[in-house]
């Protein structure tokens, strides 16, 4: 806290501010800093209310062990001056009553005499003060249900007792009758009295995340699998990293580890890591530890034991250790708590979690499924078990020779050939054959940095790639392999072409140099081999090609097909299968980037057969993802999708980087979108992802991720959305700044919008607040600012946070100047004023005129530069928007006004009219104002009628429907 609160208006201040703060040390410090601020004042109002925040911030910062002793405080003020605590404040003190009650139930030094002495402190001083007792019969039921003795007694003598004024809320009190009939075995009656708090209809502060943490396993059990994964993803977002809800994270820890989810348990592990640390609460911490035990005992079983996990600070933890170092402290404090209670509840509820067996063996609970396989060190990538591949050569100078013969080949399986050999010469003792045949260590060592290359070149690490290549070409060359090295030469000369990123001239201009010279040192290069020269033909189109997409220049197709001829013309000659599957390929693309889809098609078909014939197989699955393709821009998108599920069928023969099966689930997840088959979409979008994730592409990988996270919000799968990124965001690149930032923007403005959706209006308002804040830096993209800040100022208005808007609102202003965003920031600020004029009335009406002020200016401004909006006219939005904030604020005369201008800009609809609706509206909001507000029954019953009779007239029925019903309502109150 800068300064010290000098005045109680300043401290009342301070209080409200802190209120707004989430709970952890930052609250608890300043809620202890605002009591010896108020300590000052003669009055001791103020240092009631300091009080009463600094027991909130310790009870709900999980430290049970500081909330007594503030409450003793304020006690004793009550009992010294009475007077001063106002029916509120009294109501407030008797409620924290049970905050102390369950504060000391959480302390296992605290004696269970110490108990019960406070219940009896609690139900004289309720008698006293003529209280109904259902909340002191309530503490007695959580006691008995802690210690495990006389809990059915205890539960009959609460349940049965009508609610009073202090009873604790109804979400909470159903939790614990569920709970109770969860203890005696009955799932599906704690399901049933689950069922208000589950469905939303009840909450607090804890709920539904309480309850919801304890039904998930009940849910598995009676086969309510689906709501289950619905309300893991809700729950566990609502009590992640909060100290006080470590037990509820404990529970969604072993959640995922009984249902086959153990790499997202450890995920989710990682997230909270502070609660080792950070937890005071001893019954928090043991619920949170059996939970993570769970988890790690689980992890442990299947063989992952020395994976990494995220433990105590202080040191690096493996599965194994961090269980071992659990279950010793879980097994402690279970014991001191059963030590305390004189029973063996503890350890024996304990041993039931820890012993369950798993529910279920897979479980998909986000988008984004993980197996602890992808959360362990990376391990070279082998064909997959679906197809027979010939046993790898016994001796080394067998393996060489077969790396070789299949890299020149093109074939799938020489990466791991290769990653095999680079395992063996890594080691000191290797030793390399001495067979001619096999060539030199040089030679072998040049292979593998030509191979490293073309991974690299694969991910787009092109700067890497290009000095791999030329590393390479000098080895070859060393080791008296001419061919091989004017092959990495050419190689180098096109990484270094892919590298330039300074717009599409700059990019054509060093591509047709890469070609230049490419043709140069083909005309120059000696002893190639019919193989190599292939490869060196195939890479003199391959730049041509690459130009050509990037300028999409009709001069550039004809040279792209003279280097492509050259090469199937030499590829037939010479039998390379492989090299004449590439060129028709290049060939069919071609025709496809000049607009001839039919040609396209066709040589795509010739090539299909020629695959089919001679093959290679594994050409297969590109030539049909490029055949699906084809078809979708003939708009056939039935036909694409055929043959897209063929190749992605043959794909799985093969590694899934050699054939880009990445590609094409891509390609399946946008076809699927045409034939409105949005949950396969966003399946394939997914997989796709995690492919490039698998294979290295990590850009590639996140902007799929961002267009599956942006499908499931428009799909109203917001849990979904939310947890997608809440997982990507964990990602170390993520974390390090290393991801692109602009991707990472979009990244967290699709996160923010769906937290909005998810009615997280605090989360979403300070994702947005920061994303603005981040993109004023932007100046080479001040439009994407714009609509940050204004999307960001809506949620500040919508906190009622109207000063902050309007700084946020002035960012967006002036970044639109640079770079217009005329429909985005009209909407904006039309929101705006609704926002103020409907949450303050008249007083706000000033400032909402303002912000329409602002909009009618952009308004104009769209007009001189002759934009159309692609949704409503912003002209008669903006009329709208005047007569609704007037109305709002009681002015129904200006609001009239102003409704009538917008009718008059919309016009009356016609057949096909799109503004319809918007007409439809603007009447009946119209008539409301007239006949409801202003008591002009007549005129407005004549406007509603005619227009019910023109929307029935024009087949708009349903637009007719509010109209009908507010013509209703008028006549009745005639």
């Amino acid at each position: 806290m800068p300064t010290a609160p000098q005045t109680t208006d300043e401290l009342l201040q301070a209080l409200q501010e802190n209120d707004r703060r989430p709970y952890g040390r930052t609250r608890t410090v300043t809620a202890e800093e605002l009591v010896e601020a108020a300590e000052q004042f003669a009055e001791p109002g103020p240092l009631i209310h300091a009080l009463l925040e600094l027991q909130e911030a310790y009870t709900y910062g999980s430290e049970p062990r500081k909330s007594p002793v503030v409450f003793a405080r304020l006690l004793t003020l009550f009992d010294e001056q009475p007077d001063v605590f106002d029916g509120r404040l009294r109501h407030t003190l008797f409620w924290r009553f049970k905050w102390v009650a369950n504060a000391l139930l959480a302390l296992p030094e605290i004696p269970l005499a110490s108990l019960r002495q406070w219940q009896k402190e609690m139900r004289d001083r309720y008698e006293k003060a003529g209280l109904g007792l259902q909340p002191c019969y309530g503490q007695a039921y959580q006691l008995a249900a802690h210690t495990g003795e006389d809990t059915a007694l205890a539960f009959e003598l609460w349940a049965g007792r009508p609610r009073t004024q202090l009873s604790d809320c109804e979400a909470c009190e159903i939790c614990e009758r569920a709970l109770y009939h969860l203890a005696a075995g009955d799932d599906e009656r704690a399901l049933r009295v689950w069922e208000p708090v589950l469905a939303g209809k009840d909450s607090c502060q804890e709920e539904p995340a309480r309850s919801i943490s304890h039904a998930l396993l009940p849910l598995l059990r009676t086969g309510g699998v689906e709501r289950a994964v619905e309300l893991h993803l809700a729950g566990y977002r609502a009590c992640r990293r909060n100290p006080s809800m470590a037990g509820e994270v404990g529970r969604h820890l072993e959640f995922c580890a009984l249902t086959g989810n153990e790499a997202r348990g450890l995920e989710l592990l990682a997230e909270n890591r502070g609660l080792f640390d950070e937890v005071e609460s001893p019954r928090e911490m043991l619920d949170f530890l059996t939970g993570a035990e769970v988890l790690l005992r689980r992890v442990e079983h299947l063989g992952h034991g020395e994976l990494p996990a995220a433990g105590y600070a202080g040191r690096a933890w493996t599965v194994a250790g961090l269980r071992a170092e659990v279950g010793v402290r879980a097994d402690d404090l279970a014991a001191r708590f059963d030590a305390r209670n004189g029973t063996a509840a503890h350890t024996g509820r304990r041993k039931a979690r820890v012993e369950r067996a798993p529910l279920l063996d897979a479980l998909e609970l986000t988008l984004r499924p993980r197996s602890l396989d992808d959360l362990a060190p990376a391990v070279p990538v082998t064909a997959p078990a679906a197809r027979t591949t010939a046993a790898a050569p016994e001796s080394v100078g067998e393996l060489i020779l077969r790396a070789r013969e299949l890299d020149d080949r093109g074939h799938p399986d020489a990466p791991a050939l290769w990653a095999r050999l680079r395992t063996l010469t890594a080691a000191r003792d290797y030793a390399h054959p001495d067979d001619p045949a096999v060539g030199s260590l040089l030679l072998l060592r040049a292979n593998l940095l030509d191979e490293e290359a073309s991974r690299a070149g694969d991910k787009d690490d092109f700067a890497v790639a290009e000095a791999l290549y030329e590393e390479a070409a000098g080895l070859y060359e060393d080791a008296g392999a001419p061919g091989r090295a004017a092959l990495a030469h050419a190689c180098a000369l096109l990484a270094a072409a892919g590298g330039v990123d300074d717009g599409a001239e700059a990019k054509a201009a060093a591509l047709t140099a890469a070609h230049t010279s490419i043709v140069a040192l083909h005309e120059g290069a000696s002893g190639l081999a019919p193989v190599h020269e292939a490869r060196l033909l195939r890479l003199r189109a391959t730049p041509l090609g690459l130009r050509l997409q990037t300028s999409g220049s009709e001069e550039d197709v004809a040279p792209v097909f003279a280097e492509v001829d050259l090469l199937l013309a030499f590829a037939t000659r010479h039998d390379i299968v492989g090299q004449i599957s590439g060129g028709l390929l290049l060939k069919a693309g071609t025709h496809a980037l000049s607009g001839d889809l039919p040609t396209a098609v066709a040589v795509v078909d010739d090539l299909l057969g020629r695959l089919k014939a001679d093959g290679p197989a594994w050409h297969l699955p590109r030539a049909l993802g490029l055949r699906g393709r084809l078809q979708l821009g003939l708009r056939d998108p039935e036909g694409a999708y055929a043959n897209l599920v063929e190749g992605l069928r043959l794909a799985a023969d093969w590694p899934a980087a050699a054939v880009d099966t990445s590609r094409l689930h891509g390609d399946l997840a946008e076809v699927c979108m045409h034939l409105g088959r949005a949950d396969e979409a966003l399946r394939h979008l997914t997989r796709s992802a995690e492919l490039d994730l698998r294979h290295g592409s990590r850009t590639d990988a996140f902007c799929a991720y961002s267009n599956a996270a942006q499908l499931s919000l428009d799909m109203g799968r917001v849990e979904d959305c939310i947890a997608l990124l809440d997982s990507l965001m964990a990602e170390p690149d993520v974390a390090s700044g290393e991801l692109d930032d602009r991707l990472l923007a979009q990244l967290r403005l699709t996160r923010g919008r769906a937290l909005h959706a998810g009615e997280d209006l605090k989360a979403a308002t300070a994702e947005l607040v920061a994303l603005a804040a981040e993109s004023a830096g932007w100046d080479d993209d001040p439009g994407s600012h714009a609509m940050i800040a204004a999307e960001a100022a809506v949620l500040l208005a919508e906190s009622g946070e109207f000063g902050r808007a309007r700084e946020a609102v002035t960012q967006a202003l002036a970044a639109h100047a640079r770079a217009p965003r005329y429909e985005q920031l009209s909407n904006c600020l039309r929101e705006l004023a609704r926002q103020q004029a409907q949450q303050q009335g008249e007083e706000g009406l000033a400032d909402a005129l303002a912000f329409l002020t602002d909009a009618g200016r952009i308004a104009e401004e769209a007009r001189a530069a002759e934009f159309e909006a692609r949704g409503r006219s912003l002209d008669s939005a903006l009329a709208y928007e005047h007569g609704r904030v007037n109305a709002y604020a009681g002015a129904y005369e200006d609001a009239l006004a102003a409704l009538e201008k917008a009718l008059a800009l919309l016009g009356e609809p016609g057949p096909d009219d799109d503004r319809t609706g918007e007409w439809a509206e603007c009447v009946r909001f119209t008539g409301a104002v007239e006949g409801l507000y202003l008591e002009r029954v007549a005129p407005a019953l004549t406007r509603l009628d005619k227009a019910v009779s023109l929307l029935t007239a024009l087949g708009h029925t349903e637009e007719a429907e509010p109209l009908t019903a507010l013509a209703a309502r008028l006549r009745d109150e005639e």
